[in-house]
């Protein structure tokens, strides 16, 4: 009897050992997918400003506001907010009324900024993108679950590498990152003859930050087929047709708003394809701070792509004095990194609104289409193909 007890406690040892190993196994593949299921980045005991990306810690106020607010402006953002409520009605019912009756007031108010925690309602009651919505119940689904894409790999490659900072889109295989996924690829299924091409993801990951996925995606189809402007698709066609042409324009407006600037442009040969092809690709949306792209998009979605050829211009005159001295290296580099006073929303975009180009870049438009125009070898940013730069899939803020 004594030996059987004997044996039965060995077994017990023998047990609780093996249960020990068991756990010390499992935490330790815990820890491991832990690791995996992340990208590689800053640690994720790193605080993040107000946006979701990772502050930086050399910087004061990365998300573009002083770290403490006083009373006065909390009072002043919740009376703003209250207007705003007032504009767009109970699920934006009001909203299109508002607009015909006040259209100055609406344009002054965009103009300032939208609130944020009404942003993703008005860029879809703005772009036309509730409308396509509510006209397409279903489709978004069906392009996700049913349809195939030849862009799926490209598509999973890139998606790691766009907003990498963010917490939203981190994870790998996380929520932010098959979300992403999702509207890139039922947009290249929805339009085939454009596809995916690099630099949609930072509008679709952009337009993720204030919307569900299927609101997202028909903003993307509203911008890109032109629900209320002209449509954007020819950013991303074979060639980039149109990304040839708004550089061909800007290159035009800099030298009659800024010929000093212009001419130091052409004596040191740079061209808009070598720093401007980003800002249309993309809209502001790589590289510059959050807050600034923000208030970028309010005024673009409503106004159009005007408000790129604007923003585009005041960045160079804002920093015109020390452009026009720098050689060709420095200057390159000076155009691919503003600094910071330059990129204060409340600073620059007063001075965007100054340009006064909507029927310029008609005319320009008009000149640009005639195919001697085009073939012309005075135009710099025709010689030069628009260079979409390869560290943009690898951007980070």
């Amino acid at each position: 009897m004594d030996s059987f007890l004997k044996i039965i406690d060995n077994w017990k040892d023998i047990i609780l050992d093996i249960r020990a190993r068991c756990s010390n196994i499992l935490t330790e593949m815990d820890k491991k997918k832990a690791i995996d299921d992340t990208e590689p980045g800053p640690a994720p005991t790193r605080a993040v400003d107000r946006f979701g990306f990772i502050k930086q810690e050399q910087s004061s106020s990365p998300d573009g506001l002083p770290k403490g607010r006083s009373i006065h402006e909390r009072e002043r953002e919740e009376r703003r907010i209250r207007k705003w409520r007032k504009m767009i009605g109970v699920g934006g019912n009001d909203w299109k009324h508002y607009v015909r009756r006040n259209p100055h007031v609406v344009k002054r108010r965009i103009r300032k900024g939208i609130p944020d925690c009404l942003r993703g309602l008005v860029w879809q009651l703005i772009s036309g993108s509730r409308d396509l919505l509510l006209m397409n119940p279903g489709v978004y689904e069906t392009l996700v679950i049913y349809e195939t894409s030849a862009s799926e790999l490209e598509i999973i490659r890139d998606i790691s590498r766009t907003f990498p900072s963010h917490i939203f889109f981190q994870q790998r295989h996380g929520p932010g990152q098959r979300s992403l996924y999702n509207i890139l690829k039922a947009y290249s299924v929805y339009d085939r003859d454009v596809g995916y091409v690099q630099g949609m993801g930072f509008l679709a990951a952009l337009l993720l930050l204030y919307m569900s996925e299927e609101d997202a995606f028909w903003l993307l189809v509203a911008l890109l087929k032109g629900a209320v402007h002209a449509p954007m698709e020819g950013l991303y066609q074979a060639g980039l047709p149109l990304v040839q042409q708004y550089l061909s324009q800007f290159e035009k407006l800099v030298m009659e708003h800024m010929p000093k600037l212009g001419q130091h442009f052409v004596e040191e040969m740079i061209n808009p394809s070598m720093y401007a092809s980003q800002w249309f690709i993309t809209v502001f949306s790589y590289s510059f701070p959050f807050h600034l792209t923000l208030r970028v998009w309010d005024a673009f979605l409503y106004e159009g792509i005007k408000v790129v050829f604007q923003v585009g211009l005041s960045l160079l005159r804002f920093c015109h004095d020390d452009l026009v001295k720098l050689p060709f290296e420095k200057l390159l580099h000076a155009l691919r990194n503003f600094p910071e006073e330059a990129t204060d929303p409340d600073v620059l975009l007063p001075i965007a609104f100054t340009f006064k180009v909507s029927s310029r870049l008609e005319e320009l438009q008009k000149e640009y289409q005639k195919g001697p125009e085009r073939s012309s070898e005075t135009s710099s940013s025709r010689r030069h193909q628009p260079l979409i730069s390869k560290t943009m899939s690898r951007q980070g803020r």
